[in-house]
């Protein structure tokens, strides 16, 4: 029997404050669906696009860099030229990686986003952030809430795509 999802085990995730506890079972969750999906998985199969569907590859690069960029506002702090290029690389197959790399990468995007969790202060959560070029509004919580939505939608997909590329 599988356990239970990680918000579902009664355990908070260590130094992360109370009202944010539900962002980083998400992430770790995420982790655990990526650890299921991606070990044995060829770069082939990862970077393979049909029907122009987005590659699994494409969702856990996305994945990792939208998680990056939504905790970079989140801080309250610009995109670096350095995140700019990885955003715009992201739906470019890179056949060099392999599901150890990705995960590898994914496991430390997670583990960011945990420490800067442990260092943010509930009584922010509510503070103005501006996000993107266009500098749309919303706020800390909106933005780390909207941080791991986003990684979880992208899992999904990476997941339905696996289970598309079994069952073709």
């Amino acid at each position: 029997m599988s356990a239970p999802e990680v918000w579902l085990r009664g355990r908070p995730v260590e130094g992360v404050p109370g009202l944010l506890q539900p962002v980083a079972h998400s992430l770790l969750q995420c982790r655990e669906e990526l650890e299921r999906l991606l070990p044995g998985t060829t770069p082939d199969r990862i970077w393979h696009s049909e029907k122009a569907a987005a590659s699994i590859g494409f969702h856990v690069l996305h994945a990792i860099g939208s998680l990056d960029r939504l905790f970079t506002y989140a801080r309250g702090a610009l995109l670096s030229d350095a995140q700019r290029q990885v955003l715009a690389q992201e739906s470019q197959p890179d056949t060099d990686l392999t599901a150890d790399d990705l995960l590898a990468a994914f496991d430390a995007a997670v583990e960011r986003a945990l420490d800067q969790l442990r260092s943010t202060e509930e009584a922010v959560l509510t503070h103005e952030r501006l996000v993107g070029r266009s500098k749309l509004p919303s706020t800390v919580i909106g933005l780390l809430f909207h941080a791991v939505e986003h990684t979880q939608r992208h899992v999904g997909q990476a997941t339905t795509t696996s289970k598309l590329l079994t069952n073709r």
